[in-house]
């Protein structure tokens, strides 16, 4: 059995990817993108059709709006692979508004029922900001399931359970790329900031019983993808997919809801003023946060000029 194959029995594998091959290949049960990854498979010729027929079935409508429609055609094409859930991201331009969050995770899931998809099979994706918490609250209490995303903080992941969100996804990766910055320390494993922010969210959330789901994402080796083994969910790119299934080295799991049960653990409250004042100091996590949308913005902008140009 190959450390994929013995992943799985710890672990729901997520495939970080747009790539509706790499899907079919690794066969995850869920899949989550951002506009980075989308625009990535927008420009490639095997769905530079997806963009053309988005354009041509909706002549007249807006820029945004087609993005809209293209980010869920994705979507749907994800979902005739997956038998689970996908991940669509809110626009990052709209992360300190939580009105037009909330207003525009409503239309994301309008159009996907209008294809026919129920709102179980989708994950709206939102920055893990005050206002994003905020409105990922009220879109739980409608019934729609939100990922909090861009998550850097132990005080971001308490006020999203908090929230009662549907799941969270901390970035191993960008933690681990601040720290090793910062300290020109090339971290194992087990001392590795990033693995450390999953094992102490996914450990807290066990401890005082909260649903939500953590799902560790970033990922820049396999040996931070095994160090997470028992973790609810795990986002993986196809290539470190690819080399897991080339492995066959024992995985044993590391996280256990049943050990962090019986864990000395303090519960802890956020209210605002304590939610950005703990992020205010957390460098690592105010740069990450912030630059994270940046990145996701400006991949925004990069694919309504596609979109703009298809029209």
């Amino acid at each position: 059995m190959n450390a994929l194959e013995q992943l799985r029995r710890h672990t729901t594998v997520v495939a970080d990817t747009g790539d509706f091959n790499a899907m079919r290949a690794y066969a995850p049960r869920d899949a989550t993108t951002n506009p980075t990854l989308i625009l990535k498979a927008v420009q490639k010729p095997d769905y530079a059709q997806l963009l053309a027929q988005t354009v041509a079935a909706h002549p007249g409508e807006s820029v945004p709006e087609l993005c809209e429609r293209l980010l869920v055609r994705f979507g749907r094409e994800i979902l005739s692979i997956v038998p689970g859930r996908v991940s669509t991201e809110v626009d990052a331009r709209l992360s300190f508004d939580a009105d037009a969050t909330i207003a525009r995770a409503r239309r994301l899931i309008a159009l996907y029922e209008e294809a026919g998809i129920g709102r179980e099979r989708v994950l709206v994706k939102i920055a893990s900001t005050w206002e994003g918490i905020r409105a990922a609250e009220a879109l739980e209490r409608e019934g729609i399931r939100c990922n909090l995303t861009l998550l850097f903080s132990f005080a971001q992941a308490v006020a999203c359970a908090d929230a009662g969100v549907t799941l969270v996804s901390p970035f191993v990766g960008r933690i681990y790329d601040w720290y090793r910055k910062r300290d020109g320390v090339e971290y194992a494993p087990d001392a590795d900031p990033g693995v450390q922010s999953v094992r102490r969210i996914y450990g807290y959330y066990k401890k005082f019983g909260y649903p939500t789901e953590v799902m560790g994402a970033s990922f820049r080796s396999i040996g931070q993808v095994l160090a997470l083994a028992g973790c609810d969910l795990l986002t993986i790119s196809p290539e470190l997919l690819e080399q897991l299934r080339g492995m066959e080295q024992p995985v044993e799991r590391r996280l256990d809801p049943e050990r962090a049960r019986e864990a000395a653990v303090e519960r802890v409250r956020f209210d605002e003023k304590h939610f950005r004042w703990a992020l205010n100091e957390d460098a690592m996590a105010t740069e990450k946060t912030a630059e994270g949308i940046r990145l996701f913005a400006a991949d925004i902008v990069k694919l309504e000029q596609l979109v703009a140009a298809a029209g």
